[in-house]
This record gives structure tokens, C-alpha cells and sequence, in this order.
């Protein structure tokens, strides 16, 4: 049975997740409270943490500021669903072959797949530009989705190898006695039981290139029209000035998406990150 903590434990408990909720909401909650006030009272001295001047009325000023910062969320959607689509398709079989299957350079591989993790998009933007440019692709939602598939899948592989190791090879060895292909075995047995798993890679992969689309769309993309919202936002920064509260209301609106699948994915999450956590 575990012991129940001490006063003073709870009370350090309690200090420590108080601080650190402090670090993460605090941004957020900066950046909402800038959008509800007017552009004239931002930088007013001295600072005023709530005002009499405060109203939603940035919510609906920046859509006729930034007419096409519609557009530019739904890129943003876009690009990042078909991030995760694509890397899936690869992830999956990728994985499961690294689960399952003993052959040579196996563990070599997966350092690799850590160490091209360590590497910045950055770093690779000339090559990859070449590469778009002999293959036809700047200016197109590819140019940005391509980059965006590669570096998620080493990531991908290595989440979703783990959870598959936890799943008993009995299972398969089962299917096969009554006569079921690998195959088979893959997309009726594994897949079902890993879906836990495949649903964290599928949010982590989303999130990351949801996150992480600025550098590559403009790099690779000067279409305006298929710019995705970080670059978008740019729209708010003009020569003499930044429309701060509305550059703060659409950023809050454009992590809704992200938010929403997170919501309504919560319960797959926690099963995939706790799943082997007990022993039975």
C-alpha cells in the first residue's frame, strides 16, 4: 500500500505544479489579455494588468485586416493532416518491421533515425530547396508537406516501435496457426491493439507539423495564397507599427485546431502513454 505524503510533501507537490503551470499559461494568458485591449493601451506606462477599455472587438477587426487569414489557417490544417497522413503510411509498416523482424543493421538504423533527429531544418534548407526546384515543387502545398513527412517519421517509428514491442507475439503466432497471412495478421490483429499507440504518433505528428511550418512555406513557397497561418501572420507586422491585438487574437485562434484534436483524442492519448505502465 503506498503511504499518504506528509503536509509539507503535498504542500512542495502543490508549490511545484503551481510554477510550472505558471511557466506554461502564463504566455497564453499574456497574449489574450493583449488581444482584448485596444492598440493605444498595450505599452501604456504604467502597465495595467486589466483595463476598462477591454472588449473582443480585435476578434472581429482582424478577419477585414487579414482577409485571408481564413485561408491561411485552413493551409495550416491541411498541410499538417496530410503530414500525418503520409508519415503513417510509412510509420506504420516501418515500425512494426523494426518490432518484429531480426536483421542486419537494425539497431544502427534506429540510431540513425535519433541522429537525424538532432539536426535542424535548417540546416537542410539549401539542399532541400534544390531539391524541390529539380522536382517541380516550389510554390506548391507538396514543397511544404514533403520536408514536413521526412522529419517526422524517424520520431514516428521510434514511438510507435515501442508500444508495438509490448504487444505479445502469441497473438500473431495464433492467426498464423489458422492460417492468416502477416498480412492479415497486421491489419487485424496488431492494428486494432495498437491503435492506442498509432493515435499518439498520429497527435505528436500533427502538433509538430502544425507547429513547425513557418521555416519551410517561406523557404520554398511564395504563392501567397498557399501560405500557412505563421507566415500569414506576418500580414500584422506593418513598416511603422504591429497590430499587436490582433496579431495576438488570430494566434489564439489559429492554435484552436490543435486544441480541439487534442480534446476530442484525450482518452487515446492516455491510453497509448500509460499502456505497459502495469505489470501483470
Amino acid at each position: 500500500m503506498i503511504n499518504k505524503y506528509r503536509w509539507w510533501e503535498l504542500v512542495l507537490i502543490y508549490c511545484g505544479v503551481a510554477v510550472f503551470l505558471t511557466f506554461i499559461l502564463a504566455p497564453f494568458l499574456e497574449a489574450f489579455m493583449v488581444s482584448l485591449r485596444p492598440i493605444t493601451s498595450i505599452f501604456s506606462i504604467p502597465y495595467r494588468f486589466i483595463t476598462d477599455e477591454m472588449s473582443f472587438d480585435s476578434y472581429f477587426s482582424m478577419w477585414s485586416s487579414v482577409p485571408l487569414l481564413w485561408l491561411y489557417m485552413f493551409n495550416s490544417f491541411m498541410i499538417a493532416a496530410a503530414v500525418t497522413f503520409f508519415a503513417l503510411l510509412a510509420v506504420i509498416p516501418a515500425a512494426y518491421a523494426f518490432a518484429r523482424f531480426e536483421f542486419k543493421g537494425r539497431d544502427g538504423m534506429l540510431t540513425a533515425f535519433l541522429a537525424i533527429n538532432m539536426v535542424s531544418g535548417a540546416v537542410l534548407l539549401i539542399p532541400l530547396y534544390k531539391v524541390m526546384q529539380q522536382m517541380g515543387l516550389l510554390n506548391t502545398y507538396f514543397a511544404m508537406i514533403t520536408p514536413g513527412v521526412a522529419f517526422s517519421i524517424p520520431t514516428g517509428i521510434w514511438l510507435l516501435r515501442s508500444y508495438l514491442l509490448k504487444i505479445p507475439k502469441e497473438l500473431e503466432e495464433a492467426a498464423w496457426a489458422d492460417g492468416a497471412t502477416r498480412l492479415y495478421t497486421l491489419r487485424r490483429v496488431i492494428l486494432p491493439i495498437a491503435m492506442p499507440g498509432i493515435v499518439v504518433v498520429a497527435i505528436a505528428t500533427f502538433i509538430g507539423a502544425y507547429a513547425q511550418q513557418f521555416l519551410f512555406a517561406l523557404t520554398f513557397n511564395s504563392v501567397n495564397e498557399l501560405n500557412p497561418l505563421p507566415v500569414g501572420l506576418f500580414q500584422f507586422f506593418g513598416r511603422q507599427t504591429v497590430v499587436w491585438n490582433e496579431l495576438m487574437a488570430a494566434s489564439l485562434v489559429g492554435i484552436l485546431p490543435v486544441l480541439i484534436v487534442y480534446i476530442f483524442l484525450q482518452r487515446y492519448i492516455v491510453a497509448g502513454l500509460t499502456a505497459g505502465a502495469i505489470k501483470e
